[in-house]
């Protein structure tokens, strides 16, 4: 759109948006002062930090799965100890033979003792009122590749000739419904992502519009001297990129500062489904690039809402 008076065409053909005339002009507000950059500071530093959660639940599902997709345990639930130790080397040396076992190892009974000991006490077999509890033998199987249904039932057929007792499990079903939540938490993680995003552009879009309608008098004014919607965009668009940057640069510091410091706080309970979540370096670049791509969402918002408002303007 463009808009000239008669006699204006020299003028309007001189017309530039410089830093010293228009643009001072047309932006009042002085950059980092108002509350453009502090809101994008904050939007990032939210962003950061719900991107840093959704890669280290990611990280975290990903080791789990790779470290017990071929792992199968078995129990022998047998009350006599005689019969349940038999019954247990009959397992270990079926489970040797068996096509596609890497490895087969009895777990100590001082590893037994460690499970149970905070409910049942650190013993061979509990004693309750008086009455012995027997502790299943276990025996950890590790697979050449996942472990299926199919391989399942094989193996309960294979054992059931030589241990009645045994109960074949995959150790990845136990921790399903684990799996199940960190996947919603990972949903979770990316829709707060997008809703920041969202809510991002939602302010400047406002800003945008304040800025345009506070200068109103001083557009009606540059179009009259042939300066043009894209020129006029322009001056919106680097004002917001400046303070996108700005904002961008800080929040970023204040997530990672609160990313790094939750990373030591969970790194000091030594568990070991939370160390395999650290964030590796493609994690650190993703989280680097959420400043800039702010910038970048920030700018073509404002672009976009100018020009949509200068056309509806004259």
């Amino acid at each position: 759109m463009k808009l000239k008076l008669p006699g204006a065409s020299p003028l309007a053909r001189s017309w530039r948006p410089t830093a010293g005339s228009a643009e001072s002009r047309l932006v009042l507000q002085a950059r980092l002062s108002g509350p453009m950059p502090w809101v994008i500071a904050i939007m990032v530093a939210l962003t950061v930090l719900a991107a840093a959660t959704g890669l280290s639940l990611r990280n975290t599902a990903r080791a789990a799965k790779v470290e017990l997709s071929g792992g199968v345990t078995v129990q022998i639930v047998e009350p006599e100890a005689g019969a349940r130790v038999r019954q247990a080397e009959a397992s270990i040396a079926r489970l040797r033979t068996f096509p596609g076992v890497a490895s087969v190892r009895q777990v100590p009974q001082e590893e037994v003792d460690a499970l149970i000991e905070p409910w049942l006490g650190g013993s061979d077999s509990a004693d309750i009122d008086g009455e012995a509890i027997p502790v299943p033998a276990l025996i950890d199987a590790r697979m050449n590749g996942a472990v299926t249904e199919a391989r399942l039932v094989q193996l309960r057929a294979a054992l059931r000739s030589v241990a009645p007792a045994a109960r074949v499990d995959a150790q990845s079903s136990w921790l399903r419904p684990v799996f199940d939540a960190i996947q919603s938490l990972q949903w979770l993680a990316l829709a707060m992502v997008a809703l920041l995003a969202f809510a991002m552009a939602s302010a400047v879009l406002l800003a945008a519009r304040s800025a345009l309608g506070a200068n109103r008098d001083t557009i009606e004014i540059v179009h009259l001297l042939g300066g043009t919607d894209s020129q006029i965009a322009a001056i919106f668009q680097r004002w917001i990129g400046v303070d996108a940057a700005g904002g961008g640069v800080l929040g970023i510091a204040m997530g990672l500062v609160a990313v790094l410091f939750l990373g030591r706080r969970f790194a000091s309970l030594g568990a070991g489904l939370v160390d395999s979540g650290a964030l590796g370096w493609g994690d650190w670049l993703l989280l680097a690039l959420i400043p800039v791509l702010a910038a970048v969402l920030a700018m073509l918002t404002a672009r976009l809402s100018v020009m949509r408002a200068l056309r509806r303007l004259l």
